[in-house]
């Protein structure tokens, strides 16, 4: 890639793919210039330092995150898009969560456009600004917490290992005693086929909306 085609969401969508690949601690401003091949000055035209370059990463990455506020759909059915674009992004990228808790997202135009969007949809569904903002965070956490808890192999996993790693932890919680961890043991049986990860995260998206729909009845 020549200067003369380097943007700043090119670096930052590169920065984003050697993250996910390697870590965020392979995400240096050194390592990015050579991967896009041009000399680390170059970059400083878009960053200057490497906490920008984190920010932006975040703000380029959820540029796609709205709450669309221009249609009749009901605020659940809103809101539930808004939560399947978030998992979404995250399962596109892995490190996406790590990343969030490594800068002050607030300090991103995308991230603070989401929230305001989710607050005026939370809004709809009677919920006040604080009350909402609650929501927004415990949806934004719940998101985290089913694409790193998803029943598959975790992330770094070798190609061509999947099947060796759900034969060890079918194992694992077989070996467990019997007479204490009954339900364990049953659960190793779901490690003998492959998950169906999008049953699992409807499941996930359907239980998060459920959650805020639950409250706001009250």
């Amino acid at each position: 890639m020549t200067g003369d085609r380097l943007t700043k969401a090119a670096v930052a969508d590169r920065a984003l793919r050697l993250a996910d690949e390697e870590g965020l601690d392979a995400v240096t401003v050194r390592r990015l210039a050579k991967e896009l091949g041009v000399t680390p000055m170059a970059l400083y035209w878009h960053f200057k330092n490497k906490e920008e370059l984190l920010l932006g990463m975040v703000d380029h990455v959820l540029t796609d995150v709205r709450a669309d506020r221009n249609t009749e759909d009901p605020w659940q059915k809103r809101l539930r898009r808004v939560v399947e674009t978030v998992v979404g992004v995250m399962r596109e990228h892995p490190s996406l969560p790590t990343l969030l808790h490594a800068v002050d997202k607030t300090q991103t135009e995308s991230f603070n456009r989401a929230t305001n969007d989710t607050l005026a949809l939370l809004s709809d569904a009677g919920f006040t600004v604080e009350e909402g903002y609650w929501v927004a965070m415990h949806l934004l956490n719940g998101c985290i917490g089913a694409v790193s808890g998803q029943p598959a192999c975790p992330p770094g996993t070798p190609a061509g290992h999947e099947t060796e790693w759900r034969r060890q932890k079918r194992v694992q919680l077989e070996g467990m005693p019997a007479d204490r961890f009954p339900m364990m043991i049953r659960l190793a049986e779901s490690y003998r086929d492959e998950p169906d990860l999008e049953h699992y995260y409807s499941f996930a998206v359907d239980l998060l909306v459920a959650g805020v729909e639950a409250m706001a009845k009250r």
